[in-house]
């Protein structure tokens, strides 16, 4: 007799672990709180789902900020290329972009949970939709589960697969957590992960809707740099957001939870200071009668002179062969340092990930099972760990749900 499994989640984790179990021959059932499977996975990449990175397996953990030597087993049982192979197979074709990035040649995310989709049903995999679970335990040899309906299920293996409180419209609501801490796992605190941050500045909503691209940008706590890259960012009304900001707030964001940081923004960084100077000096040659208002457009963005005029304390009316060297240098300091404070990340809501989960301590990472229930496991965003942007998230995915369907089944 197969052995039964229950996987609570049809999310990527959860759906892998449910192909993994049941490729082993074991009966899976597959237990969704939504309408339909994968609805997270629908909006990932803004609709196009970034399925996972083409870089060398080795360099995937690089892109893990949280435990990611936890994950060593589980990504090397199911590695990146593993993945692709799964869904070429299962009639979603890919394609590989800038930065290691893997789509579907589609470009729709419903091509990937088609391809899912696909492989339980040729699995024979039991998918039940709309069912919330209600409680879950442990009963001698058995897990017990009860959903909101008042509906009973019981398996002899159980994986949750649940996810985190990224995206609640996707029905993220931290259920797992509380199934895990039932059992007597210990939860990392959550914050969101992959988010854009609230700023202090007044000047900041005049900026709505200006992207930057290739900028540094610098974020330290007193003297201590925190995070420092280049890539684009984007101001919005309440603060800053674009993909450079989004890494940013996974690095440093725990600390930004518990104070203000600040953030210097390098919008010359191909220049040093000295070359800049001489820039500035070249354009104000050839602009020589012109007011410092309208010296700059070829300097920055429209949008951004007037702040950064507000900022450099230059009268806007003076003309720029009446500039002095130190006003220079104050218009240098802002250019290579534009100034921000970030007061806080923004919310669940908008956050692509969730931080925190089930503490790795407690779980055996060569199988993904729990250390204080035999035949639990856990698998994707509802453990703690987390990466960054690119399909490193979705990786994690993967990995964790097929090693943990697989440790299930044998």
């Amino acid at each position: 007799m197969s052995k039964e499994i229950i996987v609570a989640g049809g999310g990527a984790a959860g759906m892998m672990a449910a192909v993994a179990a049941a490729e082993l021959g074991c009966s899976v059932l597959l237990l969704e709180r939504n309408e339909k499977l994968g609805k997270k996975l629908y909006i990932t990449g803004k609709g196009r789902c970034n399925v996972t990175n083409a870089c060398d397996t080795k360099e995937l953990f690089e892109h893990m900020i949280k435990n990611p030597k936890f994950m060593y087993s589980a990504v090397y049982t199911y590695d990146n290329f593993r993945v692709m192979d799964f869904f070429e197979k299962n009639g979603v074709p890919l394609k590989t972009e800038r930065g290691g990035r893997v789509f579907p040649v589609s470009d729709h995310s419903s091509d990937v949970i088609r391809g899912l989709e696909r492989a339980l049903k040729r699995l024979n995999v039991k998918v039940k939709l709309g069912t919330r679970i209600a409680s879950c335990e442990k009963i001698k040899d058995r897990f017990q589960l009860k959903d909101t309906s008042g509906n009973s299920y019981a398996s002899d293996k159980l994986i949750l697969a649940t996810g985190g409180l990224s995206y609640p419209s996707t029905g993220s609501s931290g259920d797992g957590y509380l199934f895990a801490e039932a059992f007597g796992h210990t939860i990392i605190s959550q914050s969101p992960g992959l988010v854009a941050m609230n700023t202090q500045e007044d000047y900041i909503p005049k900026l709505q809707g200006l992207s930057l691209k290739n900028v540094r940008a610098v974020i330290s706590d007193e003297d201590k740099v925190l995070y420092d890259d280049f890539g684009e960012l984007m101001f919005t009304h309440y603060g800053v957001s674009g993909p450079l900001m989004l890494r940013a707030s996974s690095i440093a964001g725990s600390r930004l939870i518990k104070k203000a940081l600040k953030l210097r923004i390098d919008l010359k960084p191909a220049l040093d200071r000295q070359q800049l100077d001489k820039r500035i000096l070249r354009d104000f040659e050839e602009n020589h009668n012109k007011q410092f208002k309208n010296a700059l457009n070829r300097l920055m963005p429209s949008k951004l002179i007037p702040v950064v005029i507000e900022l450099s304390k230059i009268f806007p009316d003076k003309k720029v062969n009446e500039i002095t060297k130190e006003e220079r240098k104050r218009l240098v300091d802002i250019m290579k340092g534009f100034p921000v404070t970030l007061i806080s990340l923004r919310g669940f809501d908008e956050a692509v990930i969730t931080r925190g989960g089930v503490n790795v301590k407690e779980m055996n990472p060569s199988a993904m099972e729990s250390k204080l229930v035999e035949g639990l496991y856990f698998a994707g965003e509802l453990i703690d760990v987390d990466a960054l942007t690119g399909g490193f998230n979705l990786q994690i995915a993967w990995s964790s749900g097929y090693l943990a369907g697989m440790s299930a089944a044998e």
